[in-house]
């Protein structure tokens, strides 16, 4: 039998090929790690804060008062208050990947993604647990009730009563779900990393799919604006809005790990943009000063 060796000129062919190839993906990598964000026509941002190490969730007190988290686990994840001169406190630490934030009745709800971890809620300078559950990270109130969800594989959808002091589960084997708010006329809403959806809970039907197709959900809110999405891709995040008309628009692109968003009363917005260590701040052309 003959055997078939190749000529020289066809294996520097295939080594030229192949080096051409690693440049290709190489430069197209390079590119989607260095991209800088872009916003949407009429859309403006720029850094609010930088050099925070793991920033993830975020929130304001009724006293103007700014917390977000550093989401580092085995009890090394901090929750930090931006200070009036623009310094940076430590605010509780030794927590296990802190990745959710909320206000209930005055007071500031922490979630910890690290495992079998209670809900904590602080009080001034005073900290308690609520309830305990697993990978707990969304979180959301309707000064009621609290609402959160465990990232997990087959996750839960869960409601506290800290009247009553009982957890009931709303919903089951959920895939990653991530993200969770309510709305002022009562329309609870979360995204499911694992399946690239935004549902909304329906209690007596089949949740219903919001959107889908999208690259790995996060974090979902809602503001006078519509309804909010972002994007935890590593490279390639994107800051979504669905409209009050319906109608779907991408905001942010090329952002890096895309945590929290946060409305302020300004008319402006705040992200977390935790691949790039920094909080941006994201301003409509109608309120941009």
């Amino acid at each position: 039998m003959k055997c078939l060796i190749p000529s020289k000129k066809t294996l520097l062919a295939g080594s030229l090929l192949l080096v051409m190839l690693g440049v290709l993906v190489g430069g197209w990598g390079g590119y989607r790690h260095f991209a800088p964000v872009s916003a949407a026509k009429g859309w403006h941002y720029r850094v609010f804060k930088d050099a925070i190490d793991g920033v993830s969730a975020l929130a304001i007190m009724g006293d103007g008062s700014l917390y977000f988290t550093q989401e580092f686990g085995n009890e090394k994840g901090t929750l930090l208050r931006l200070e009036a001169d623009g310094s940076v406190c430590c605010a509780l630490n030794q927590l296990s990947k802190p990745d959710g934030l909320a206000t209930f009745r005055s007071n500031l709800l922490i979630s910890q993604e690290g495992g079998h971890r209670p809900l904590l809620i602080l009080n001034g300078t005073d900290t308690s647990p609520l309830f305990w559950a697993e990978n707990l990270e969304g979180i959301a109130s309707d000064e009621t009730f609290i609402y959160a969800v465990e990232d997990l594989p087959q996750g839960r959808l869960l409601q506290f009563d800290p009247v009553n002091d009982q957890l009931k589960v709303l919903r089951s084997g959920l895939h990653e779900p991530e993200g969770l708010c309510i709305t002022p006329d009562g329309h609870l809403f979360y995204t499911e990393k694992g399946l690239g959806t935004v549902k909304q809970w329906n209690p007596h039907d089949p949740d219903r799919i919001v959107l889908a197709g999208l690259n790995q959900p996060g974090f979902v809110c809602w503001s006078e604006a519509g309804l909010w999405i972002t994007e935890d891709a590593t490279h390639g995040a994107r800051l979504l809005l669905i409209k009050n008309n319906g109608t779907l628009q991408v905001i942010l692109k090329h952002l890096r790990s895309a945590q929290t968003l946060l409305p302020l009363d300004n008319g402006h917005y705040l992200l977390a943009e935790q691949g790039r260590d920094r909080i941006l701040e994201i301003i409509p052309a109608e309120v941009k000063k």
